[in-house]
């Protein structure tokens, strides 16, 4: 974990520390990436796929809190919120510790920040990191 944990959720953790935490039951992976992103760049098997906001355009998913609910009783689990590069999922973090649960936000998120180039996968994330993926 970080040295400093943000006032709106539980605290920011590299994506080791995540796989750990699902591996060992402790936690729910949440992929809050669009259905496409999800599809075209990769995806981590298990993870639970709720979007914060949806292709095209981006617009907030309204039904975001409804799924998380349905699928995870609040205090079960921790919540492990990942989107494409830790941005995203911080506002799903927030979202999800308002709603009750105890949620982090995964760092680097799946792609990592982007490089020198502009690209995305090089200095880090989920998949650069060598942790569990597959694209279809």
């Amino acid at each position: 974990m970080t040295d400093e944990s943000p006032s709106k959720y539980a605290a920011d953790i590299l994506p080791e520390q995540a796989w750990e935490w699902v591996q060992r039951g402790e936690a729910v992976l949440v992929d809050v990436r669009s259905d496409a992103e999800r599809e075209w760049v990769g995806a981590v098997p298990g993870a639970l796929a709720v979007p914060l906001k949806q292709w095209p355009g981006m617009a907030m998913n309204p039904d975001f809190d409804a799924t998380l609910l349905a699928q995870v009783p609040v205090g079960s689990k921790k919540l492990l919120m990942l989107c494409r590069s830790g941005v995203r999922s911080m506002a799903a973090a927030e979202r999800a510790t308002a709603l009750g649960y105890e949620a982090y936000n995964v760092l680097e998120g799946f792609e990592g920040p982007l490089d020198e180039n502009g690209h995305r996968g090089t200095l880090g994330g989920w998949r650069k990191r060598g942790l569990p993926w597959v694209q279809r």
